[in-house]
């Protein structure tokens, strides 16, 4: 091949490789201008999905503490339990317990010191006003009363000496025959003796009372309910130890507490039907003779007092009584669990739900009270739902879980199904 072929293809690829360059030369603004919008689109676009991401994070924190703030207050809501409330009968009567005691009761005690001699009644003896009880030996207060009776005569002695020389120098001082300065300590000498005298007589009379507590004897008819003295036992005048104990039981008077708000239908005078644990199937009939007049501001009762027949002596005084009395009808009552009441310094109160998460204490007033259920006399209505066991804390208008029964909804909010598994 010569140097002139060789040459040509050179030529054509240079030529060719011209061209190229030429044509890129050419292309090169183009290219350049398409690159420069892609990249503002590009950082547009990133532009829009940061600010789509950072209202999406900002809208996600709202929402959860939103959340967060639902589930804190839903959780901090007490959950309590509401039933309905039970009706009550309609009360036209009502009983309550009764304490009975004796018409009178006394203790007996000593009025003198010495040893006691004899005793004449035991318990559950029948005695009647100024019976004999016992005798005390008195020795010393004895020899005291000779004593003071002699040291009376001795008085009444001077006395009458006194006397008789004052008469005598009342008359010789009319006369100057003797001075009347002798003849005034002549006049009080007498009227000093004559205040002993007295003095003397009013001892005597005091020993003579004391003596005549040596005999003790029964203050009225009844019976005696105890005796804590024996033969020989030494007695002390102002002892608190009683010698006897003695309660009338021919009439009983049998006390009672009517609630406040059964006291419109206590009447002096009416007939009271009575029963007794140890007399079952018997009724005893009393009559309310007198009541306190007031009602006592710790419970809000009124004591009354009835009393009832007892002279065939069936009925013991100390025993407990069932108290039947009679009230005007009262409307609708309740009967709620003694649990469900709350005792607040404006009255007495009863939790119920309104507005179906909503609590409200709802102010009452009892009847009836047997120690594991009250009834509601007034305050409620047949549609309330009672909280049965409310918190202490619970106060007015707050909200609540109710549930209807212990074990509805018994696991926490957002807890998994029990019979889905939590799937």
């Amino acid at each position: 091949m010569t140097n002139e072929e060789n040459s040509k293809p050179r030529n054509d690829v240079q030529k060719k490789n011209g061209a190229q360059a030429v044509h890129n030369d050419e292309s090169a603004p183009d290219h350049a201008g398409v690159s420069g919008r892609g990249t503002l689109i590009t950082v547009g676009v990133l532009l829009v999905v940061v600010a789509v991401l950072a209202v999406y994070g900002i809208w996600k924190r709202h929402r959860t503490s939103e959340v967060l703030a639902d589930t804190t207050n839903e959780l901090a809501a007490p959950t309590v339990i509401a039933l309905p409330a039970k009706p009550g009968a309609t009360v036209d009567s009502y009983v309550l317990p009764g304490n009975v005691t004796a018409f009178s009761d006394s203790p007996i005690f000593a009025r003198t010191s010495g040893y006691l001699t004899k005793w004449y009644y035991d318990i559950g003896a029948p005695v009647k006003a100024g019976a004999l009880l016992a005798e005390i030996a008195t020795p010393e207060l004895d020899q005291q009363l000779a004593q003071t009776e002699a040291d009376l005569v001795t008085a009444q002695s001077s006395a009458s000496n006194a006397r008789v020389q004052a008469e005598r120098y009342k008359g010789l001082v009319t006369s100057d025959a003797v001075s009347r300065l002798d003849t005034d300590t002549f006049v009080t000498q007498e009227a000093t003796t004559s205040s002993a005298v007295k003095s003397a007589q009013a001892n005597v009379q005091r020993l003579k009372e004391l003596q005549s507590f040596e005999k003790v004897y029964a203050p009225f008819d009844g019976v005696v309910t105890a005796r804590s003295v024996d033969v020989g036992q030494l007695i002390t005048q102002g002892s608190t130890a009683e010698l006897f104990h003695i309660q009338a039981v021919r009439t009983l008077r049998v006390y009672t507490n009517v609630p406040q708000v059964y006291t419109p239908g206590i009447e002096k005078g009416q007939k009271i039907d009575l029963t007794f644990p140890e007399h079952p199937g018997k009724t005893f009939q009393g009559t309310l003779v007198r009541t306190a007049d007031a009602i006592d501001p710790v419970n809000r009762t009124l004591l009354v007092e009835v009393d009832v027949d007892n002279r065939n002596g069936e009925l013991t005084s100390g025993s407990l009584a069932q108290v039947h009395l009679k009230t005007p009808a009262q409307g609708q009552t309740f009967i709620v669990p003694a649990a469900a009441l709350i005792f607040r310094r404006e009255g007495m109160r009863v939790g119920t739900v309104v507005h179906g998460d909503v609590a409200h204490l709802a102010p009452v007033t009892i009847g009836e009270d047997d120690g594991a259920t009250v009834q509601i006399v007034a305050g409620l209505n047949a549609d309330d739902k009672i909280i049965q066991d409310p918190p202490d804390s619970l106060i007015e208008g707050e909200k609540v879980r109710p549930q209807s029964s212990p074990d509805q909804n018994s696991s926490s909010p957002g807890a998994p199904n029990q019979k889905g598994g939590g799937k």
